[in-house]
């Protein structure tokens, strides 16, 4: 594994806030946009259990995910692409880590979402999921760095 190429990644994950989840549920594919925070290569992220991408991820935990900007300029082209697995965040220890990563990029929205007195967000908050998506490949696409139309891949070992 480059070192580099690993250190490119990470940054690039912590320096973005949304990505774009890709579920499928039989031969339906769906794309919704979360939220994220990263630790290492996982990405989690939290979502009512009722909506489309996690009744998706009920049936088929398989997934695929982006993180980019919107460039105008080909040449400049930068971010990931990644194929993995999604799982429920259910032990106390692991939703613990979860809210501590989230609240690390998040901390202003973190307060909002667990303060009663935030009203409706904080309700809404009390019926979401913690998920987190643990990626087996990673792509890295840098068209200044690497020349239009070619990625670097990552194969992410069980950390």
């Amino acid at each position: 594994m480059s070192e580099e190429l690993k250190r490119q990644i990470l940054s690039y994950m912590e320096s973005h806030n949304t990505m774009t989840l890709g579920t499928c549920h039989g031969e339906v594919p769906w794309a919704a946009t979360v939220f994220y925070a990263s630790d290492g290569f996982r990405l989690y992220f939290f979502s009512a259990p009722d909506s489309r991408h996690c009744q998706n991820l009920a049936a088929n935990p398989r997934v695929a995910v982006t993180i980019q900007e919107d460039y105008r300029d080909w040449l400049k082209i930068k971010g990931i692409q990644l194929e993995g697995t999604v799982v429920v965040v259910d032990s106390v220890m692991e939703k613990a880590k979860a809210m501590r990563v989230y609240a690390r990029k998040y901390p202003e929205i973190m307060k909002i979402f667990t303060h009663p007195g935030s009203g409706v967000l904080y309700k809404a908050f009390l019926k979401v999921k913690f998920y987190c998506v643990v990626p087996e490949r990673i792509y890295y696409i840098d068209n200044e760095q690497f020349g239009f139309g070619k990625r670097q891949e990552l194969v992410v070992s069980e950390q």
